[in-house]
């Protein structure tokens, strides 16, 4: 248990599966309030919230189209509306939509990875600093990717792009609110076993994955819950802002 977590409310972004639900199920096991987000996997995302409530945590259902700037200003306004104040922003919300070789990328494809990538992360960051500056702090914790450095498996440019603009946005925006008691810092996970990457990923390309990860395995999306406990908790974590935290399995070493 780290106590500094305990009646913080969280949003978590595209937490009805793997990572993201990983993450909200363990501040909620810490006592936080968790918004659980989905867009299309409502069932899912029920059943993230039937079981934390079942083990005596707190938490409550938004659904939004994170692509749609207003639906995602009304979700961060509606998580305020519902607890009163929200304490931490995790934007997780993402992934790579699909494998495309840069010769096969239309305008379209380009517009929904970076609608689900960069826009969403953008906008619930502008509209959550505002509740932030009102309350007098706040915390941002952004989901990238060892994509983001390392350029990603195949057909992933953009994706992996979009994670690097994640992982500069991160650093740019801990500058601008430092002073303001805003922390700012993000997660990059590596491979990880996660409905999304089964349904990009053959059992090939995740075998080649793993021959690249030291730790020779796949990560599970528990594994990188610790990660974002940490640098939700001013306890743990209140002196460092502009960091990424690197999960991967030695995949990538800095």
């Amino acid at each position: 248990m780290i106590p500094d977590l305990k009646d913080k409310v969280v949003l978590v972004t595209g937490s009805s599966t793997g990572i993201g639900a990983a993450v909200a199920r363990g501040f909620a096991r810490n006592g936080a309030g968790v918004a659980v987000h989905y867009h299309s996997s409502r069932s899912e995302a029920e059943k993230v919230v039937a079981d934390i409530k079942l083990h005596g945590g707190t938490a409550a259902l938004f659904g939004a189209d994170v692509r749609n700037p207003q639906q995602v200003e009304d979700l961060v306004g509606a998580v305020h509306r519902y607890w009163g104040r929200i304490d931490v922003l995790i934007n997780n919300a993402g992934g790579p939509v699909a494998r495309t070789k840069i010769e096969e990328v239309t305008d379209e494809f380009y517009d929904q990875v970076l609608d689900l990538n960069v826009r969403p992360v953008v906008v619930a960051s502008r509209a959550a600093v505002r509740l932030f500056r009102s309350q007098g702090k706040g915390n941002i914790i952004n989901t990238s990717s060892v994509a983001a450095r390392a350029g990603g498996g195949p057909g992933t440019s953009l994706y992996a792009g979009s994670k690097g603009f994640v992982s500069t946005f991160t650093r740019a925006l801990a500058k601008e609110l430092a002073a303001s008691s805003i922390r700012v810092n993000a997660v990059a996970p590596g491979v990880f076993r996660t409905p999304l990457q089964d349904r990009l990923s053959t059992p090939e390309l995740l075998e080649a994955f793993q021959k690249t990860i030291p730790m020779g395995r796949i990560g599970a999306p528990e594994e990188c819950v610790g990660a974002f406990l940490f640098l939700a908790s001013d306890q743990l974590s209140g002196f460092m802002t502009g960091q990424v935290i690197e999960v991967n399995g030695g995949q990538l070493m800095p």
